[in-house]
C-alpha cells in the first residue's frame, strides 16, 4: 500500500515538473497550489524532486558549454580581428557620407523646390477644376440677384429651378452653396409676397379706372349702335345688327355678321379705338398667376382673386344713396358694372383658367339680379320723365354692351317694362300740372277768331269742322269750344311723342309700340285728364256758365278721338284693323266728364236754392197772410230766370249743341222746380215746426203760386204743356185742401184715380193738420167763440182720426 502510493506521488511530481517546465511562469500558482492540496509532507518530497531535477539541468548546461566553449573562442578572435577593420570601414563611410552629403545639397534643395513647384500645380488644377464647377453657380446665383432687382420675378423663378436642379447638386458640398441653398426659399416666399402686393395694386387700380374703361365701352357701343341704325335704315334687307365693338381687341359676331379690328380702313378723323390693355396694365396679375403657377400654388391664387373680385363687385353694384337723383349717378354706376366685367371679359379670354365661364356666369347673375333690384328702387324715386328717359337710353346701351360681351341681358329689357310703367307715371303726373294750368288759365268762353289766319292757326291745332262757320265769310267769328280744347289736343300729341321716345332703341315690333302707345294714351285719358276735368267740376269757383262749357268743350275732344288714333296710326304704320289693336277709350272718359259737369250744374243749382230757402223767415202764427210773395222766393225766382237766360244765350250754330244745351237746360230747370218743391214741402212738415196757422198757410200759398208762374212762363223753352208746373203739383194740391178746407170731398174720394187730392198723402196732410191742430187749441181768437171754437176742434179731431185710419191701414 505505502508503495502504491509512494509510486503516485512520484508519478505525480514527475507531472508536475513536466508542467511546470512547459508552461508560462504566470501559470505556475495554480499548479504549485495543487502540491499543497495533496498529501502531507508531499511538498518535500516535491522539493527534494525538483533539486534533483535542477541538479539534472546544471549538469546538461555545463556539458553543453564544455562542447562549444572552442568555437565561441574562436569566434571571438574573430571579431576582434574585424574590429579593426569595421573601423576603417567606419571612417571611410563616415568621410563617403560627408562628402556625398556635401555634393547632394543642392540637388535636395532643387529636388525640394520641384515638389513644392507640382503641389502647387496639382493645387492650381484642383482650384480651377473647382472653380469651374462654382462659377456657372455664381453667374446663375448674381443673375437672380439682377432678375429680382429689375422685378424680373417670374425669371428668377426659372433661375432657382435651374440651381436648385442643376448646379447647386454639383457643388453642394461647398458652404456658400449650403447657403444659396438655403436662401432660395426664402426668395420664393419675397417673389410671392411681392407679386401679391403687386396683384393687390393691381386690383386697388382697377377698381379706381373700372369707371374709365366702363365709360369707354359704352361709348363706342352707342356709337356703333347708332351706325347700325344709320346702315339699318339705307340698307334694304332690313337686317337689324347689334353693336360690334372690341375694347378687349377681340372681334365680337352677331346674327352671323363679323367685323374685323382694322384701324388702317377706318377714316383718320375717327378716334383711335381704345382696347382694356391701353386702358388698364394687365401685366401684375399675368405675372403673379406664372409666378404662383410655378411655385405649385395657382389654385391659391385663383381664390384670392376671384374672392377679392366678388367683394369689388359687391362694392361696384352698391349705389349712392342719391343716385336717382341725376343721370350723372346713374351713368358712373352702369359704368363701373361695365369696366368691372369687360375686365372680366379680357382676364377670362387672356388667361388660361383664372377666371372660367362659369364662374363669370354665376357673377353676372349675382350682379343682374342686385342692378334690376337697385334699378327697381331707385327709378321708382324719380319725378322727372326726363330722367326716366335718360335711365332707359343709359339701360339699353348698358344692356346692349355687356351683351357685347356675350353676357345675356334680356332680364334688363323685362326691367325696362317696368321702367316704361314708371316713365307713363311721371309723364302722367307732369301732365296732369299741365292740364290743370290749362285748365286754370282758361276764360270758359267761345274762342274768338278775328281772321281768317287766326282761323287757320286754330285749325291746325285742332280737328275742328263746322260747315256753318266755314260758310260764314265775315270776321270776327266765335268758334263753340273754349282755348283750353286745342292746347288739350296738342298736349295729348304732344305726350304721345314723349311716350313714343321710351319706345325707341327697345328693338321690338311696330304693333308692340302702336299697343304701347294707344295703353298709355288711355291711360292719359281715362286717369289724368278724367281726373282733372272731375276736379275742376268739383271747383267751387266753376259756375254755371263754365259748367255748361265745359260739356261743349268735352264734346268737341270726344269728337276728336278718332283722329288721335289716326294720329297714332301715321306713327306707328299699324293698321287700326289689326285683331289686337287697343281702342282709345276718350268716347267713354268725356261722356263720363259730361256727365259729372251736368250732374254738378244740377247740384249747384240745388244748392243756391238751398241758400234762398235758408232765408226764408216765415211767421208761422200769422193771423193772415201779408198779401204778397215772400221776398226770398221773389230773389230766388229772379236767380233762376237769369241762370236760365245763360242757357239761350250759349252759340247755337251747331244743331249738336243747340240740342245739347237745350237739353241740359231743360234737366236743370226741372231738377231746381222739383227741388224748390221738395224744399217747400220739407220746410212745411218740418218736426221742428210744431204750430202753423192757417194765415201762414195762405202766406205760403201766395209763394207757391209764384212758383207755379214761374215755372208756367216757360223759362226754358222745350216743355211741353204744363210739364214744369207738375213738379208743384204735390204742394198745391196740399195746400188747396186746407185753404178750402175740402176734407169731405178728400176722404170720400181717397184712392179713386179721379180724386182731387190724389197726390196728397194721408200721412202728409195729417202732420199738417196736427200742426194747426196744436194752434187752435192755443189761439185766443177762439175764446170770443166757444161755439165755432168746439165746432172746429171736433171736426179736426174728427179728420185726424180718419187720417190716421187711413194711414195705419196704408203701414198695415
Amino acid at each position: 500500500m505505502a508503495e502504491n502510493e509512494t509510486l503516485e506521488c512520484i508519478t505525480e511530481h514527475e507531472r508536475i515538473l513536466q508542467e511546470i517546465e512547459s508552461t508560462d511562469t504566470a501559470c505556475v500558482g495554480p499548479t504549485l497550489r495543487s502540491i499543497y492540496d495533496d498529501q502531507p509532507n508531499a511538498h518535500k518530497r516535491f522539493m527534494e524532486k525538483l533539486d534533483a531535477r535542477i541538479r539534472n539541468h546544471d549538469r546538461e548546461i555545463e556539458k553543453m558549454c564544455n562542447f562549444h566553449h572552442q568555437g565561441f573562442v574562436d569566434a571571438i578572435t574573430e571579431l576582434l580581428k574585424v574590429r579593426a577593420d569595421a573601423e576603417k570601414l567606419m571612417g571611410q563611410v563616415t568621410d563617403t557620407n560627408r562628402r556625398l552629403q556635401e555634393a547632394g545639397r543642392e540637388v535636395t534643395a532643387q529636388t525640394e523646390e520641384v515638389i513644392r513647384c507640382r503641389i502647387q500645380q496639382r493645387n492650381m488644377a484642383t482650384t480651377v477644376e473647382k472653380l469651374q464647377l462654382c462659377i456657372p453657380v455664381l453667374e446663375m446665383y448674381s443673375k437672380l440677384k439682377e432678375q429680382l432687382e429689375s422685378k424680373r420675378y417670374y425669371a428668377a423663378l426659372k433661375t432657382m429651378e435651374q440651381l436648385e436642379k442643376v448646379y447647386i447638386p454639383r457643388v453642394s458640398h461647398y458652404r456658400f452653396c449650403q447657403i444659396m441653398a438655403e436662401n432660395l426659399p426664402r426668395l420664393r416666399e419675397e417673389i410671392k409676397e411681392i407679386s401679391m402686393s403687386d396683384l393687390k395694386d393691381f386690383l386697388e387700380s382697377i377698381r379706381k379706372h373700372s369707371d374709365k374703361v366702363g365709360e369707354t365701352a359704352m361709348r363706342q357701343a352707342q356709337q356703333h349702335r347708332t351706325f347700325n341704325s344709320a346702315v339699318a335704315k339705307q340698307a334694304t334687307t332690313g337686317h337689324y345688327t347689334k353693336p360690334m365693338y372690341s375694347l378687349n381687341g377681340r372681334t365680337h359676331t352677331h346674327n352671323g355678321l363679323m367685323i374685323e379690328d382694322d384701324s388702317g380702313e377706318e377714316d383718320e378723323a375717327d378716334e383711335e379705338i381704345l382696347t382694356a390693355q391701353d386702358l388698364v396694365d394687365f401685366s401684375p396679375v399675368y405675372r403673379c398667376l406664372h409666378i404662383y403657377t410655378v411655385l405649385g400654388d395657382r389654385e391659391t391664387f385663383e381664390n384670392y382673386y376671384r374672392k377679392q373680385r366678388k367683394k369689388q363687385a359687391r362694392l361696384v353694384l352698391q349705389p349712392q344713396a342719391n343716385m336717382h337723383e341725376t343721370v350723372e349717378g346713374y351713368r358712373r354706376y352702369f359704368n363701373q358694372i361695365v369696366g368691372f366685367f369687360v375686365v372680366e371679359d379680357h382676364i377670362l379670354h387672356a388667361t388660361q383658367g383664372l377666371v372660367t365661364r362659369a364662374y363669370t356666369d354665376e357673377l353676372w347673375n349675382m350682379a343682374l339680379s342686385k342692378i334690376i333690384a337697385v334699378l327697381r328702387t331707385h327709378s321708382s324715386y324719380c319725378e322727372d320723365p326726363d330722367l326716366v328717359l335718360e335711365l332707359k337710353n343709359l339701360i339699353v346701351i348698358f344692356a346692349d354692351t355687356l351683351q357685347g360681351y356675350g353676357f345675356p341681358v334680356n332680364r334688363l329689357f323685362d326691367l325696362l317694362f317696368e321702367v316704361r310703367d314708371q316713365y307713363n307715371e311721371t309723364l302722367l303726373k307732369k301732365w296732369a300740372l299741365v292740364f290743370r294750368e290749362i285748365f286754370e288759365l282758361d276764360n270758359y268762353s267761345p274762342i274768338p277768331v278775328e281772321t281768317e289766319e287766326e282761323y287757320k292757326h286754330v285749325v291746325s291745332r285742332f280737328p275742328f269742322h263746322d260747315a256753318e262757320i266755314e260758310k260764314q265769310q265775315d270776321f270776327p267769328k266765335k268758334l263753340p269750344m273754349s282755348q283750353s280744347v286745342p292746347q288739350i289736343y296738342t298736349q295729348v300729341k304732344e305726350f304721345i311723342y314723349a311716350s313714343l321716345k321710351f319706345s325707341e332703341s327697345l328693338h321690338r315690333s311696330s304693333t308692340e309700340i302702336d299697343d304701347m302707345l294707344r295703353k298709355s294714351t288711355n291711360l292719359l285719358l281715362t286717369r289724368t285728364l278724367s281726373s282733372c276735368l272731375q276736379n275742376l267740376i268739383k271747383k267751387p269757383h266753376i259756375g254755371l256758365t263754365e259748367l255748361v262749357q265745359i260739356i261743349i268743350n268735352t264734346t268737341h275732344l270726344e269728337q276728336a278721338c278718332r283722329y288721335l288714333e289716326e294720329f297714332i296710326t301715321n306713327i306707328t304704320n299699324v293698321s287700326p284693323e289689326t285683331v289686337h289693336t287697343t281702342r282709345l277709350y276718350g268716347l267713354s272718359t268725356f261722356k263720363d266728364a259730361r256727365h259729372a259737369a251736368e250732374g254738378e250744374i244740377y247740384t249747384k243749382l240745388n244748392q243756391k236754392i238751398d241758400e234762398f230757402i235758408q232765408l226764408a223767415d216765415y211767421e208761422w202764427g200769422m193771423s193772415e197772410s201779408d198779401g204778397r210773395a215772400s221776398g226770398y222766393l221773389m230773389d230766388l225766382i229772379n236767380f233762376l230766370r237769369s241762370t236760365f237766360q245763360v242757357f239761350t244765350h250759349l252759340p247755337n250754330n251747331n244743331n249738336d249743341h243747340a240740342s245739347m244745351s237745350g237739353k241740359v237746360a231743360q234737366t236743370a230747370c226741372m231738377s231746381a222746380c222739383k227741388h224748390l218743391s221738395t224744399s217747400l214741402m220739407q220746410m212745411l212738415l218740418d218736426t221742428e215746426l210744431k204750430q202753423i196757422s192757417m194765415g201762414a198757410i195762405q202766406q205760403f200759398n201766395l209763394d207757391v203760386i209764384q212758383c207755379e208762374l214761374f215755372a208756367s212762363s216757360e223759362p226754358v223753352p222745350g216743355f211741353q204743356g204744363d210739364t214744369l208746373q207738375l213738379a208743384f203739383i204735390d204742394l198745391r194740391q196740399l195746400l188747396d185742401l186746407f185753404m178750402v178746407w175740402d176734407w169731405s170731398t178728400y176722404l170720400a174720394d181717397y184712392g179713386q184715380p179721379t180724386s182731387k187730392y190724389l197726390r196728397v198723402n194721408p200721412a202728409t196732410a195729417l202732420a199738417l193738420l196736427e200742426k194747426m191742430k196744436d194752434t187752435s187749441k192755443k189761439n185766443n181768437i177762439f175764446s170770443q167763440f166757444r161755439k165755432n171754437d168746439r165746432d172746429k176742434q171736433k171736426l179736426i179731431e174728427t179728420v185726424v182720426k180718419q187720417l190716421r185710419s187711413l194711414v195705419n191701414g196704408m203701414s198695415s
